[in-house]
């Protein structure tokens, strides 16, 4: 019999190739854990299977990062995932443990496959390309490249690498080259860093690389940093921070400029009412905040631009005093009936 749903939600996921981590779509049923480049994709980028997997929750491998849980497959695999808070981490570590039993206990299921991905040649060792392509003297050589008032620094152009994969006669043509590109994009060897590279990176269920001068990209695990402008226009002042938290969890939010939608942690405070957004794969810098004094907070069933980027379902909206719209998407119709009880209340009593 096909394996039931428990659980699906937001997490972050650590790369299985390199110490990138993402946030993804999981979905835990009684056999496995699949996870998803976007919430509405048919075809996930991978799957767990729990049978002699084992948890180990909280994983402190990795320093400051928090609420981190490990699963180790049967055959020693470890892939690390982490929630945006405690109560979110323990429901999900006690529902897989759940589904561990039942399959020790020898439950078992039939399933058919729905991953989809890039069929590249069986010769073709990513790893090793990838160390080809870091390579100081031969390699793709890193540049700080300026762009719309930013500063990119150790990065280069999709061009760039699709010239070079032909130069070393990795690729025939533009067509394979672009293929072995949108290979190490998938698997995290390359990261997006411009505007135009990360639109391609979240167009669909398998990133697209962009054979331009103006895509820029840098490789994961290289000194890659950007200077200038934040994306974001709210300026963030200290005492917007000093409200008590009343809820947390990651949201699919309308960017305000190039209209895409992102995964973001979103953090509610009361007294002064704010609801701060974070990069739920970075640090505990904030992106941006919403004061959320005298805001107007409803669900809505339609979204400028959001069939454009199969956004459907479970959305709202934020209205502040200054008449800004902030359009969101929660999970599910009761985390989102949650997220709008609970900005209203702060909306209406903090500062």
């Amino acid at each position: 019999m096909e394996p039931r749903q428990i659980r699906e939600g937001y997490l972050v996921k650590k790369g299985t190739l390199l110490n990138s981590w993402k946030a993804v779509w999981v979905v835990l049923s009684e056999d496995g854990v699949e996870f998803y480049k976007k919430k509405t994709d048919s075809s996930p980028k991978g799957m767990i299977p729990l049978k002699g997997a084992t948890l180990i929750s909280p994983c402190q491998d990795f320093g400051k990062r928090m609420l981190v849980f490990k699963i180790t497959t049967g055959k020693k695999q470890d892939h690390f995932f982490q929630a945006s808070h405690v109560e979110e981490r323990e429901f999900w570590v006690k529902d897989m443990k759940r589904a561990i039993t039942c399959l020790e206990g020898g439950k078992k299921f039939a399933r058919k496959s729905t991953r989809r991905s890039i069929r590249l040649p069986d010769k073709v060792n990513l790893t090793e390309l990838y160390t080809l392509m870091k390579d100081q003297d031969d390699g793709v050589k890193e540049l700080k490249l300026e762009q719309e008032n930013r500063v990119f620094n150790h990065c280069f152009t999709g061009a760039t690498v699709v010239e070079w994969l032909i130069s070393k006669e990795k690729a025939r043509n533009t067509a394979e080259a672009l293929m072995l590109a949108t290979g190490l994009l998938n698997e995290g060897f390359l990261q997006p860093a411009g505007d135009l590279s990360k639109e391609g990176a979240e167009s669909g269920e398998q990133s697209v690389f962009l054979d331009q001068t103006t895509a820029l990209y840098y490789f994961a695990d290289s000194g890659f940093f950007c200077e200038g402008y934040s994306s974001d226009e709210d300026v963030l002042l200290k005492q917007e921070f000093r409200g008590n938290i009343i809820k947390q969890g990651c949201l699919l939010k309308q960017g305000h400029k190039r209209k895409n939608w992102k995964v973001r942690k979103f953090i509610l405070r009361d007294d002064p009412a704010y609801v701060h957004y974070y990069d739920p794969t970075k640090g505990d810098d904030p992106l941006g905040s919403i004061h959320l004094r005298g805001s107007v907070i409803t669900a809505v069933e339609h979204v400028p631009d959001a069939k454009k980027y199969d956004i459907d379902g479970n959305l709202f909206e934020i209205i502040t005093s200054d008449e800004t719209h902030y359009f969101l998407q929660a999970a599910t119709a009761e985390e989102r009936k949650e997220w709008i009880t609970a900005i209203q209340a702060v909306s209406k009593s903090g500062k």
